[in-house]
């Protein structure tokens, strides 16, 4: 135990004294904190600058349509111009969107003619945005909701109801999360949470195999094997990385716990306080260490049976194809947390580290799947170790050329 130790202090000591580790740790954080904020700030300025025109011969529902705009919440900084249709009016907005002038885009709206008193009820103008620019998809859904909100407040005042009734009518209805917390909030910090479990398990593990090349290159396994066994130097490094993963992730927490109590942040996320609670940072730190050792030992067997980080990017396949499949997984697992599908693929133990706590994050998990996930967890971590630590033993020693699975199968047979 005395080596193991030894081994993993090293191991740690090492690697967070490196300007790689200090500008990670560091630069994370601040783009965290760039994106939280950069976009807040980016989207308000998206509105700001908003500028489109109203067209239409009906003066009464354009001015309605531009206090609708004005006093939406997404669009109270929307720039809206009446205008009366013509050609010249037509070809002078083309003139403007063409140049460089201000206008996003304008809405040409054509009145129906009814030819009954129903018909004046049922019929609708059509509308016609022309944009500034293809890709304006918000404007365009902004001004379909408020079209939308016009047509029917004026719907039901052609069936006689009043103003202020339409006004009850039509104020959204709030609904309370004091006692459940913001969804939106809640689904925000579990993908957060799925995310940085992706690549500090993906990171971390591949540092063990990279590890175990370097040390074979420079040829200080021979060295040290004289006194430690092989077995206590992979355990050694395995603990070893997977503490300087720990600390790295204690930094991101905490960073992401501050960012997420400033009021901007927030806002973003859907109000209310930091969505990230306790039980989900513990159950975030449990699956973390049982993810790392599951792909760390995969790592480390890698880089045993490897010489160069050429050979190990083409073996970075069996690391990469389970977390791609948990990527892929996430599309049944958003919609329906409990189906009988994300329930089975949360318990396959290459896959419970991300998508188990990717469900706890969302919903209320029976305590018998997580113990499970954890029970499977840790026969696989043994079985992959036992696995692990005999191609170890013989593939440190071996240069020169790339083993093939029947020599990998007589590495185990022999150790």
């Amino acid at each position: 135990m005395h080596n193991i130790w030894l081994i993993a202090r090293r191991e740690y000591l090492e690697r967070i004294r490196t300007r790689a580790f200090l500008i990670a740790t560091i630069l994370i954080p601040v783009l965290m904190g760039g994106f939280v904020f950069g976009s807040g700030y980016l989207s308000s300025r998206a509105k700001s600058a908003a500028h489109i025109a109203i067209v239409s011969t009906d003066s009464t529902f354009a001015a309605d349509l531009k206090n609708q705009l004005h006093s939406g919440k997404n669009s109270s900084r929307m720039t809206v111009d009446l205008l009366q249709p013509s050609e010249a009016t037509r070809a002078r907005l083309d003139l403007d969107l063409k140049g460089k002038g201000e206008l996003t885009g304008y809405l040409w709206v054509t009145a129906a003619a009814p030819s009954s008193v129903r018909a004046t009820f049922a019929a609708r103008p059509t509308f016609t945005y022309v944009p500034r620019s293809a890709g304006d998809i918000t404007t365009e859904q902004t001004l379909s909701s408020a079209i939308q909100e016009v047509l029917t407040r004026e719907g039901l005042a052609r069936q006689g109801m009043n103003a202020p009734d339409i006004a009850t009518l039509m104020t959204p209805v709030a609904i309370d999360t004091s006692k459940t917390g913001s969804s939106r909030a809640a689904f925000g910090a579990a993908y957060l949470l799925f995310f940085l479990m992706y690549m500090v398990i993906m990171l971390y593990g591949m540092n063990t195999a990279r590890s175990i090349i370097e040390e074979k290159t420079s040829r200080i396994f021979e060295v040290m094997l004289s006194t430690i066994k092989p077995d206590e130097m992979l355990a050694g490094k395995i603990l070893g990385v997977g503490a300087v993963g720990i600390t790295q992730i204690g930094v991101w927490m905490l960073a992401a716990g501050l960012l997420g109590s400033t009021p901007l942040a927030t806002g973003i996320m859907g109000g209310g306080h930091a969505p990230i609670s306790l039980i989900q940072i513990f159950f975030f730190v449990a699956y973390f260490i049982f993810g790392f050792l599951v792909y760390s030992s995969i790592a480390a067997a890698l880089g045993a049976m490897t010489n160069s980080e050429q050979e190990l990017q083409q073996l970075n396949m069996f690391l990469v194809l389970p977390l791609a499949f948990c990527m892929l997984m996430l599309f049944v697992i958003v919609p329906a947390p409990n189906s009988t599908l994300a329930q089975v693929v949360s318990l396959i133990p290459f896959c419970s580290p991300l998508l188990m706590n990717f469900r706890i994050s969302l919903t209320t998990v029976p305590p018998w799947q997580i113990g499970l996930s954890f029970v499977l967890m840790t026969f696989t971590i043994l079985a992959i170790l036992w696995v692990a630590s005999r191609i170890y033993r013989v593939g440190i020693l071996m240069y020169g050329k790339k083993p093939n699975l029947p020599e990998i199968l007589r590495w185990l047979k022999y150790s």
